[in-house]
């Protein structure tokens, strides 16, 4: 899932990127308003986390613009102003949430979680899709281009989870957590088992399902990014 992060503090912006980085999330950064904007145009983002006080452009003035824009990605303010009336001005603007300076990082990694979760919505269709590969979500039938692929029940759930997430790289204890529930043990074999069975099945090729060496796996479709 990608997040782009503005920020003109260095300091600030690599921890906090580093941080949501570590947790699963592809974070793009800009050191000022204008750079800002201009990123959360040309590209897709499930989150924009925004620092207030930022330099050309301030935080206000970029949600203001990018709502002028139609552009209806989640935004959580960042700023040591803590004034109730700076809350509502931005809020009142179009942001999400507001988080005031100094805060802890687990405060701000659990907004973006809630923010982020509630960007995953059922497509109007009730189909995913990633390159040529689609999931029926009523149906629970998987098609790659036009074959209908065979998946058990556990192999359709990790596809979907990893579908609904596609370009965040999900760790074995997030995938642990969803696909098989709380109190199952994330360091066994089975999620690796389950995900080579399911590209198998419908990643022969593996253009869509990758491994992220020492933090789990993404799905995304590089084949089409190449091109």
């Amino acid at each position: 899932m990608r997040i782009l992060y503005v920020e003109d503090d260095p300091t600030a912006q690599e921890y906090i990127a580093r941080g949501l980085t570590e947790n699963g999330y592809t974070v793009d950064v800009a050191s000022d308003g204008r750079a800002g904007f201009e990123l959360a145009l040309s590209q897709s983002h499930a989150l924009v986390i925004l620092d207030v006080m930022l330099p050309i452009m301030d935080g206000f003035e970029v949600v203001r613009a990018l709502r002028d824009a139609e552009v209806d990605t989640p935004v959580l303010f960042l700023s040591a102003r803590d004034e109730v009336s700076d809350r509502v001005r931005g809020l009142n603007l179009g942001g999400d949430d507001y988080l005031t300076k100094p805060f802890a990082f687990s405060e701000l990694l659990a907004r973006v979680q809630a923010l982020t979760r509630r960007r995953v919505l059922t497509p109007e269709d009730g189909l995913l899709r990633v390159g040529d590969l689609e999931l029926d979500l009523e149906r629970r039938i998987a098609r790659r281009g036009d074959e209908n692929v065979d998946l058990t029940s556990k192999e359709t759930s990790l596809l979907e989870y990893m579908m609904e997430r596609t370009g965040q790289v999900l760790s074995r204890t997030m995938i642990t957590e969803r696909v098989w529930g709380p109190g199952f043990d994330s360091y066994s074999n089975v999620i690796d088992v389950h995900i080579n069975h399911l590209r198998k099945k419908v990643d022969p090729a593996r253009t869509l399902i990758h491994t992220v060496k020492g933090v789990g796996y993404v799905l995304e479709d590089r084949a089409r990014a190449a091109t």
